[in-house]
């Protein structure tokens, strides 16, 4: 999603910011925390997207 398309959007990606620990480092370093993949409603974070199984992902 693109958080600057609408303000709803930014608020979700606030929310999982600044209550999900995946994002304590990000925070600690000064960083923002984008881009990240949020699967799942926050069931998993990924920040590269490098890391990501595709094929563990349902469709």
């Amino acid at each position: 999603m693109d958080i600057t398309e609408n303000m709803m959007n930014l608020k979700l990606f606030l929310k999982y910011r600044d209550n999900y620990p995946q994002f304590e480092k990000i925070k600690e370093e000064g960083r923002v925390g984008l881009p990240c993949i949020v699967i799942n409603k926050g069931e998993e974070i990924v920040f590269d997207y490098k890391q990501l199984d595709i094929t563990q992902i349902n469709r």
